[in-house]
């Protein structure tokens, strides 16, 4: 494995959303003067994070299905939720390789989990066949600035999470919960994609194979549909999806994006049954989010919704599954949605001694709404599956790249069920070490 590892490390190249906001110009260009070495066309970045969390409710598998049981309670946990290496390299005339490899949680995907909706099992999870999680690996071709090919693995631009995932996108010690929740992030597929930027415009069009409707679920809806505990990933199905922003207002990003495929049928399982027979499971979602930076303050915000058709065939489908099978056997809503703002203010900007130091000190606040069960066909909601949350802290830059969060949190979530407080501090690093 760990020759597996050093190999993978050295052949694979980097960079997700963040490598195309910050990736070299074309090297062929008549303005270079000079032969450009291999040294200076290989680029290395990446982005970490370290975080301790102190949840203030029960940890209990039961706690939702008997909550008068479980009113109170307190535990903690320290994690390494993503530590990521880019690696990229320039090949020239417009040609570049891109990779981005992740260990979440300080691992390679595989744990031990104790299922809520299974009695409390002890049951081994595997999110992705492999021993290292590759987030990201494309080739490009860049035509001209307005117009680039890319294949190969790389970020399903949906969402304002997905686009933009790296730990200074966001204030809170975790990614925004509600996107998090209910759809897959880093939401990732091996695929083609044609994107560009014209003046003050940008877009990305996206051709991929369709989720599987065998791994959706009850508490996290699609979440789960775009991993494959197999060696490849199954594409019976195939999907669109496409993003489109505007940058008119200076410090301001406006941003649209939106996907559509079949899930049904997109599994090694039996389906040829005849009551199968027209059933599509068609995916939709679509997606508003935004940033604006200015006058010391940051604001970010989103807003998500999906449905999903023959929900209640997939649901039935899905519970009668054995055992042994990779899905959740769960129920699983035909409608989902996720709404999420944030506001930063850099407090450090009142003291010119620290703004010449490059010390940054934002105080914010966010809001989170989400439901992964929002409408059900023919079944009831599970009330705990709507939620709200409510965050404040800091986000400290003692140095540029470096950054030092503490989050209060406090999720709401119906009168029949405890709410859930946190604190949680965390240190994190984002940037190109050349």
């Amino acid at each position: 494995m760990k020759a597996n590892l050093f190999v993978a490390l050295t052949l694979l190249g980097a960079a997700g959303q963040y490598a195309m906001a910050a990736s070299p110009e074309s090297l062929d260009s008549t303005t270079v003067k000079k032969k450009v070495s291999a040294w200076d066309r290989l680029h290395v970045g990446g982005y970490g994070e370290a975080v301790f969390t102190r949840n203030f409710y029960s940890d209990s598998y039961l706690r939702y299905s008997e909550p008068d049981k479980y009113r109170k309670g307190s535990h903690g946990r320290f994690d390494l939720p993503h530590v990521v290496i880019y690696l990229g390299y320039d090949f020239g005339h417009g040609w570049s390789m891109s990779s981005e490899i992740e260990f979440e949680h300080g691992g390679v995907e595989s744990a031990v989990e104790i299922e809520t909706e299974e009695a409390g099992e002890y049951e081994k999870e595997i999110e992705r066949g492999g021993e290292v999680n590759l987030e990201q690996f494309y080739i490009q071709k860049e035509f001209m600035p307005q117009l680039k090919l890319r294949a190969g693995l790389q970020v399903v631009p949906v969402g304002g999470t997905n686009a933009r995932h790296e730990p200074n996108q966001f204030f809170g010690v975790y990614r925004p919960e509600g996107e998090n929740t209910i759809m897959p992030c880093t939401w990732r597929e091996v695929s083609v994609s044609l994107l560009g930027r014209a003046g003050k415009w940008g877009y990305q069009a996206m051709f991929l194979p369709g989720l599987d409707s065998e791994r959706f679920g009850n508490s996290g809806w699609i979440h789960d549909g775009s991993a494959s505990p197999y060696e490849f990933k199954i594409a019976n199905n195939y999907a669109f999806a496409a993003r489109v922003d505007n940058y008119s207002v200076p410090g301001l990003r406006l941003s649209v994006s939106g996907y559509v495929g079949n899930s049904f049928r997109n599994t090694l399982y039996p389906t040829s049954s005849t009551k199968n027979d027209g059933i599509h499971g068609t995916v939709t979602i679509g997606s508003f989010d935004f940033s604006y930076s200015g006058h010391n303050f940051v604001t970010r915000g989103s807003f998500d919704w999906g449905h999903l058709t023959d929900s209640r065939h997939i649901s039935r489908f899905n519970i009668a599954m054995p055992k042994t099978s990779t899905s959740k056997r769960q129920e699983v809503a035909s409608d989902a949605v996720a709404a999420g703002v944030e506001v930063g203010y850099n407090f450090f900007s009142l003291s010119p001694a620290l703004t010449a130091k490059g010390q940054k000190m934002f105080a914010f606040g966010r809001y989170d709404y989400y439901d992964s069960m929002a409408r059900m066909d023919g079944a009831q909601s599970l009330g705990w599956c709507r939620r709200q949350k409510i965050s404040a802290g800091v986000n400290w830059y003692p140095i540029d790249r470096i950054m030092i969060k503490g989050e209060y949190t406090y999720r709401i979530l119906p009168s029949a069920y405890n709410n859930e407080p946190s604190i949680s501090l965390g240190i994190a690093y984002c940037g190109w070490f050349k």
